[in-house]
């Protein structure tokens, strides 16, 4: 199993500017904001996609135990 994924991480990556960023899963909620620490673009969820973990995320929130849990 991904590393990422057994500990609730997942790396989101910026499709303007290819910046990533590791960041926790949180738990009970959904994510619809991210600024990319690189370019600052403002990321939102694509449509369909419930947040940006889903859209941008190397791991989605669905995937997350601690969501499937909560």
């Amino acid at each position: 199993m991904n590393t990422l994924a057994q500990n609730h991480h997942s790396q989101i990556t910026c499709p303007n500017c290819q910046g990533h960023e590791i960041l926790e899963i949180p738990r009970g909620t959904s994510q619809h904001l991210y600024r990319c620490p690189s370019c600052s673009t403002i990321l939102k969820p694509k449509s369909g996609d419930c947040c940006v973990f889903c859209s941008f995320g190397s791991v989605d929130c669905s995937s997350s135990e601690q969501n499937l849990a909560a």
